[in-house]
């Protein structure tokens, strides 16, 4: 799902890359996750510590900021764009958060119409943002039960489970769990790209009918809702 943020986020802004920096412990950094965009492969595996360069500042103060000249910031960390292979003109770049907690960075680059990043540029991005969280979330949540289940199919088998016999039916399980590959977010990026030239307050108005809807779906579905249903 996060390969799927970026690479619409890529489309959308018609930018040269577009990335996603998750957190990471022990030690503390930002490493980059998945990438898009012709110039984006390069940064994959970079990890920079939390408070350095854009990304580090976005992180640690949880503020989106835009960039029209990089390389005239002082913020900006030339060394490791240097390292990626690519060194950016302009930057738009947004905190992931899990609630109130930071947990990466999404950033877009050079978007080939225009030179700067926009405010209506910076809402759209704000919602990539909030379906990267949601994907961070949901695979914490997958993991943790991927967990649990592997830990009460050996409590229950008590011994009577090999090994194989246990993963087996923890990825079966699993895959259960995934996000199908129908699911309408590409629909969502085509609508956005449309939406592009709408007046501020117009697009203020799509970001938070798209909320309410992520909310909507996210709510667990009563018997009612189902039945319902085709």
């Amino acid at each position: 799902m996060l390969q799927t943020v970026v690479d619409a986020a890529a489309i959308l802004f018609d930018a040269e890359a577009a990335s996603i920096a998750l957190f990471e412990h022990e030690p503390d950094r930002l490493e980059f996750r998945v990438a898009a965009g012709a110039q984006g492969a390069g940064v994959i595996g970079v990890s920079v510590p939390p408070s350095k360069g854009i990304v580090g500042y976005v992180f640690s103060t949880g503020q989106a900021i835009a960039l029209s000249d990089v390389l005239a910031d002082p913020r900006f960390d030339q060394s490791t764009a240097q390292r990626t292979g690519y060194v950016p003109r302009s930057i738009a770049a947004v905190p992931l958060t899990d609630g109130e907690v930071p947990v990466g960075v999404l950033q877009v680059l050079d978007k080939r119409g225009s030179p700067s990043f926009s405010l209506r540029d910076m809402e759209l991005l704000a919602v990539f943002a909030r379906q990267a969280a949601a994907a961070i979330e949901a695979s914490k949540v997958q993991r943790d039960t991927t967990r649990l289940l592997r830990t009460a199919l050996i409590a229950i088998g008590d011994g009577a489970l090999t090994e194989e016999q246990v993963e087996e039916l923890v990825g079966v399980a699993a895959a259960g769990m995934d996000v199908a590959d129908e699911a309408p977010f590409w629909g969502l990026v085509e609508l956005l790209t449309r939406l592009r030239d709408m007046g501020d307050r117009e697009v203020l108005l799509v970001t938070e009918i798209l909320a309410v809807v992520a909310r909507l779906n996210a709510r667990p579905r009563t018997g009612r809702d189902t039945a319902s249903r085709p």
